[in-house]
């Protein structure tokens, strides 16, 4: 595919496309390739789809989203997906198996919420996250290690929309009110997607089932979710709280963002006993490893092969009276060999040069995420003081209402007392009233305007964080865009030469089969061609243009 990856095994089917393992033959690095499927090839959205997967995915770059390394189309018009090779079980399958601990359940949605912070920080929106979407993997002795999939509808707030207004798109099950009713997906969709999540793990079951779709989604749109005690009577209080809060039919009732969930997460998993099912039990195996690569020679192999063809035509005709189309195809090989030879080492320069562009920008990509990470993560908690403080506003707002009122009536009392000949200790301790009163009114202002002012110094804070936030993301799409077009035409360089490559393999192959059919018959060249069949057994007929050493950043596969 592309010159540049060998398809080894189909592993798999999904909405829009097949997902095959393959390797990367310049670098020898195992990939997850995804291709549209046949029947959909004409349907330009779903192209469009797919294109944004890998700019959605790319641009977050996170540790529990998987990582895109490649995107492109063949000759034959097929748009292909080169993503990160991942071994694990699908969440889908452990609920398959009923309810799951508190404390695992916790871990799993925990690391989705950091995910997704960081998705939503850079105007990603997931909107289909589901339980066939959730990987759970071994890295590094830890289990459930959580691998966000599928970006496939995933949207860029600055993008034009791609699908028709109205549109409903995603899986009913886990499709939060908004999206429903054909709106337009949001952070806190994502959010209502996980509690849908966290009420399936807690209870083992749906909190929203139905055989009929416009059932389910008219469901999701009023109806109010299921405690999930009510199901499965130990489940914590506290995580009850979260779920239900997740699942308000009115997303502002939910939490305010993913770093909300977050803390609230860390919070509660910090209130929990500690338990052992997060690294491998003793004796447990771990998934097999994929099968090695095939092996290829190499392109220094040709110049052997033209060396043997040269002596076998030297013993043939030790006269040196060769037939001229013989001694033409000798001198071919080797011209052949030297070229080839020369074309690998441009390659693999090439190779060289892209593996370091993209390990620069995936540094980039890295520390910007991280700084509009801890950005976001400020101003939600800005924001949060904020609404306080706005509430506290608000109450105090009602008490100098109160107090107004009550000055305004004592006031009018002492007033009144003045008519009514009241004796001198009853005046004065009218007097007293309205003035404790108006001086009441005045501290209560002075508070109001006290709330006010931090109300309003917090509410800048957020706003100017907000603004550092837009300028990075700014920075992002700016060196992302750049740093495409950079890997596009390196990536391009890299196809031009295999391409060349391919013409040098088939051309060598012809000169060899030319030479072999006419040697073939000759007796006294039979050890050497019994050599060359011996070093050519087991390996193809004709070795690829493809570099030995593995240039490329370590994999993050498990």
């Amino acid at each position: 595919m592309a010159g540049r990856y060998r398809l080894e095994a189909r592993a798999g089917e999904g909405g829009m496309g097949v997902v095959y393992r393959a390797r990367h033959v310049l670098i020898d690095r195992l990939v997850a390739l995804k291709l549209i499927r046949p029947d959909l090839r004409g349907e330009t959205h779903l192209r469009a789809w797919m294109l944004r997967e890998a700019r959605a995915a790319n641009r977050v770059d996170h540790a529990h989203i998987i990582d895109i390394h490649d995107i492109g189309e063949t000759e034959e018009g097929e748009l292909y997906l080169v993503m990160e090779y991942l071994v694990g079980t699908a969440l889908s399958t452990e609920l398959a198996r009923g309810p799951m601990a508190l404390a695992r359940s916790l871990d799993i949605l925990e690391q989705m919420t950091a995910a997704l912070a960081r998705a939503h920080d850079l105007g990603v929106v997931h909107r289909d996250l589901k339980s066939d979407n959730i990987l759970l993997s071994t890295r590094g002795g830890r289990k459930d290690f959580v691998k966000i999939l599928d970006f496939g509808l995933a949207h860029l707030a600055m993008d034009p929309r791609l699908a028709p207004k109205g549109a409903v798109f995603g899986t009913p099950e886990y499709m939060s009110p908004e999206q429903a009713r054909g709106e337009e997906a949001v952070p806190q969709s994502d959010l209502y997607a996980l509690g849908i999540l966290f009420f399936e793990m807690l209870t083992g079951q749906l909190p929203f089932r139905s055989s009929d779709r416009e059932t389910l989604l008219e469901m999701q749109r009023a109806q109010a979710a299921p405690k999930p005690r009510a199901i499965k009577p130990d489940v914590l209080p506290a995580a009850e709280v979260i779920v239900l809060k997740l699942l308000e039919k009115d997303r502002r009732k939910r939490f305010q963002d993913a770093h909300h969930l977050h803390e609230e997460l860390k919070s509660l998993q910090r209130s929990i006993p500690s338990t052992a099912w997060e690294v491998n039990t003793v004796g447990e195996l771990a998934p097999p490893p994929p099968p090695p690569p095939p092996q290829s020679p190499g392109v220094t192999e040709w110049a052997n092969r033209a060396a043997l063809f040269s002596r076998m035509v030297s013993r043939a005709y030790p006269s040196a009276n060769a037939p001229a189309d013989l001694q033409a195809a000798v001198a071919q090989a080797w011209d052949l060999a030297a070229r080839a030879s020369r074309l690998e080492g441009e390659v693999a320069s090439h190779t060289r040069k892209l593996e370091s562009l993209e390990r620069r920008g995936r540094a980039l990509r890295a520390e910007i995420g991280r700084k509009v990470e801890e950005l976001a993560h400020e101003e939600s908690r800005a924001l949060r003081d904020v609404t306080g403080e706005q509430h506290e506003a608000a109450r105090i707002r009602e008490l100098v209402q109160v107090a107004e009122r009550a000055s305004a009536s004592a006031k009018a009392q002492a007033e009144s007392a003045l008519t009514q000949g009241l004796g001198l200790v009853q005046l004065r301790a009218t007097f007293e009233r309205s003035g404790a009163a108006a001086a009441l009114v005045e501290a209560r202002k002075e508070h109001l305007a006290e709330r006010e002012q931090k109300a309003g110094i917090k509410d800048a804070h957020a706003r100017d964080l907000r603004r550092q936030i837009e300028e990075l993301r700014a920075q992002l799409s700016r060196y992302a865009e750049a740093l495409e077009e950079d890997l596009a035409q390196g990536r391009e360089k890299v196809a031009a030469r295999t391409r060349e490559g391919l013409a040098f393999e088939k051309a060598f192959s012809e000169v060899s089969t030319l030479l072999l059919n006419h040697l073939k018959g000759k007796p006294e060249v039979r050890d050497l061609l019994q050599e060359l069949m011996e070093n050519m057994h087991g390996q193809p007929n004709t070795p690829h243009i493809t570099s030995k050493a593995n240039y490329g950043p370590e994999s993050r596969n498990p």
